[in-house]
């Protein structure tokens, strides 16, 4: 693929691969993914629909949601430009590898493991964890502890399921919310931004079939808390 000109790209979301089918790119913690109650014009869905419709308002064109990240998350995100592909990913999206950093409150006890519970979002949109399967769904976060500071951790996590805020959960759950993490960290954060990064994700190509992997570069804010080669 051609590199688009920054010019070009929907503010808050470089893209990193474009082809017949596929987006992805970069998003910028502070953008929506899709249209919520508060916000349905600066979303990256709606910014890539006028994208690919080149300016041209009789155009019919749009892209497609695959997969979500939250506001406050930055990282690779995809859209298919086809129903069909839309359908495909979606259908395939268990073999999908899905690689975040994040760094946490404290030092773990266990300097790797897997969190397992149900989620459920309740009226106010807050996501609540449980032990009983009657009271969520299934959700399954893999960890393992990359570098630890005084105060803080930094995680690799493999995302085995993908329930709305469930690493801002699981971690908290376990008592090491997330840096920046104003939602469920319970009042211990003084940082404006939170420290979660969809780094890299793998799938199967809809068309040609071969796994595919797309990486998006770590912020400097992650850097200036943990030094490391992310």
């Amino acid at each position: 693929m051609k590199k688009v000109p920054k010019k070009y790209q929907p503010k808050g979301f470089e893209i990193l691969h474009e082809d017949l089918d596929l987006i992805v790119g970069n998003k910028a913690p502070g953008i929506l993914t899709v249209a919520a109650k508060w916000e349905n014009e600066n979303t990256v869905h709606n910014l890539l629909n006028q994208y690919v419709r080149k300016g041209n308002p009789r155009s019919n064109k749009c892209v497609y949601v695959v997969h979500r990240l939250d506001q406050a998350t930055s990282g690779v995100l995809i859209f298919a430009k086809t129903e069909a592909v839309q359908n495909f990913l979606k259908d395939n999206w268990k073999t999908t590898v899905k690689t975040y950093y994040a760094i946490v409150h404290g030092r773990l006890e266990k300097k790797s493991g897997t969190i397992t519970s149900y989620l459920s979002e309740d009226e106010d949109y807050v996501v609540h964890s449980s032990s009983d399967p009657d009271k969520g769904k299934l959700a399954i976060t893999e960890y393992t502890v990359l570098k630890e500071t005084d105060k803080f951790s930094l995680l690799k996590i493999n995302l085995l399921t993908g329930k709305k805020n469930q690493i801002r959960v699981h971690l908290a759950g376990e008592g090491h919310p997330l840096v920046g993490d104003a939602k469920y960290g319970k009042g211990v954060t003084n940082f404006k931004d939170l420290r979660l990064h969809s780094a890299e994700l793998e799938i199967t190509h809809p068309h040609s079939k071969k796994r595919l992997s797309f990486k998006a570069p770590v912020p400097a804010y992650f850097k200036s808390l943990i030094d490391y080669n992310y």
